[in-house]
């Protein structure tokens, strides 16, 4: 499921949190008709699943595919809507932004036989102690000071050219 990997830092209320992002996707079908993203159990890891694309896929039939998604709302209930209805005549794919879910979360066909791929990405967050931060700081620091060191040594100064003065 990761095949591309980005990172970037964010600053949050109790310090700063790394967040890093991973290609996600899966098929559903009559075969396999659910797939839940369950967060790993990390204790300093938050896990989100950032949902783009709904598409149906090669050899889907003349039918309606409904994509559903179960999820906790706000209140921590457990709550299911449709996200995608798909016909290969009409709408064969729906783009939903950036949908973004805390996991746990399960994807369901609840109508058609599919295939649907449901594709977005998979984000971490975790949070980066300040120790880490310091380390990650003076490394940087270093390095941009060598940097300096590197383009004055680079840079000759131009000297004036002497004149020869008439006897």
């Amino acid at each position: 499921m990761s095949l591309q990997e980005d990172e970037m830092s964010e600053v949050g209320q109790d310090g700063q949190t790394k967040l890093e992002s991973f290609l996600f996707t899966c098929e559903l079908s009559s075969k396999v008709p659910f797939y839940t993203f369950q967060e790993d159990e990390e204790e300093n890891h938050e896990h989100f699943l950032e949902l783009k694309t709904v598409c149906l896929g090669e050899g889907a039939k003349e039918e309606s595919n409904v994509v559903e998604v179960t999820a906790m709302n706000h209140q921590g209930k457990t709550i299911s809507v449709p996200v995608a209805n798909l016909h290969i005549c009409c709408l064969p794919m729906v783009s939903l932004g950036e949908f973004e879910l805390k996991a746990p979360v399960t994807l369901r066909l609840k109508a058609g036989t599919g295939p649907v791929t449901v594709s977005g990405l998979h984000l971490i967050a975790s949070r980066v102690e300040e120790s880490d931060l310091s380390d990650e700081d003076d490394d940087e620091e270093e390095e941009e000071e060598e940097e300096e060191e590197d383009e004055e040594e680079e840079i000759t100064p131009i000297k004036p050219a002497k004149k020869k003065q008439k006897e």
